[in-house]
Formats: C-alpha cells, structure tokens, sequence
C-alpha cells in the first residue's frame, strides 16, 4: 500500500471487510501474475510474503515460519527481526503447525504460551501452508498493532491463497 492510502496504518485503522475484500482481490491477482508458471519454494514464500506485506495495511509483520525436522525456522519474512526457531506446539505458530489448522487471536496476551518476538505485537493470524500429502511444510504468520484486527475475511482469503502456492 502506498502511504497516501485513506486506511491502514496510515489512519490508525484496520480495513474494514468490505476493504480488505477488495484488498485481498488485488493480492491474489497479483501473486498469480508474478508466479504463474514458478516452481521454486523459496521463490514462491517469498513473493507471497512481499506481496501481501505491503497489501495488508493492517500488518506490520508477515512472513513464514518453515517446517525443519522438529522446529519451525523463520523466512522468509518482512519486517522486524523474528524468533528464529520455535518448537512444534510452542505459541501460536507451533500450534497451528501442530493442529494443522488456522488459528485467529485477537489478543495475543489472552492465547497461552504466546512467544513474542515484537512487543508491539496485538493480534496475529496463522495459516498453514500444506505439501501435496497435507502435511504442514510452513506457517504464515502475520501480526497487528490493532488488537483483533483479523478476521473471517484475512482467514478465508489467507487459505486459499496458502491452498493455491504451498510448497
């Protein structure tokens, strides 16, 4: 998004569903235009990662947490610096790795064992990435400043774009 934009961090809000629709829209178009035809996995996670950080005015860090024997390791990603390794299970990352499922927090102080990497860090949603077996092969995980700034519309455009580009 570019900094003249009427929503987002700009304003101090997150998009409303309707805008994130249209927001959603426009990303999905345009990870399948750059990647159409692109097999490589790192190439993949790293446009889908750039492309929807600087779409998703309402996150201010998004990247993927890759699976690696028994630990999550971190990139590609955009934003501050991550926590490098987490275990399966561990926070809300290794948690939706471990449950093979999409989790939603709208206040990361309320979910148990939540690691914070970025003390800023208000909400956060996390979407499996899944190899041609179903097997979880990343996570994406994307955190807000704005508290419950995730929602069935982030979920539901996150997943399909995780079921259309997964490793």
């Amino acid at each position: 998004m570019s900094h003249g934009d009427a929503f987002g961090k700009e304003t101090g809000r997150v998009p409303s569903p309707a805008e994130k629709s249209e927001l959603f829209g426009r990303a999905a178009g345009e990870i399948e235009a750059i990647l159409t035809g692109e097999t490589d996995p790192v190439t993949i996670l790293s446009t889908v990662v750039a492309v929807l950080h600087h779409r998703m005015p309402h996150a201010f860090w998004t990247g993927f947490y890759r699976v690696c024997g028994d630990e999550l390791r971190a990139g590609p990603y955009q934003g501050t610096p991550a926590c490098l390794r987490i275990r399966r299970g561990a926070g809300v990352c290794g948690t939706a790795w471990a449950e093979n499922r999409t989790i939603v927090v709208d206040d990361v102080d309320a979910f148990p064992g939540h690691i914070a990497c970025d003390a800023r860090s208000a909400s956060e949603i996390v979407v499996p990435f899944r190899d041609a077996d179903g097997n979880v092969a990343a996570v994406l995980d994307i955190d807000s400043t704005f508290p419950g700034a995730f929602g069935d519309e982030d979920r539901i455009a996150l997943e399909a774009i995780a079921a259309r580009w997964s490793p």
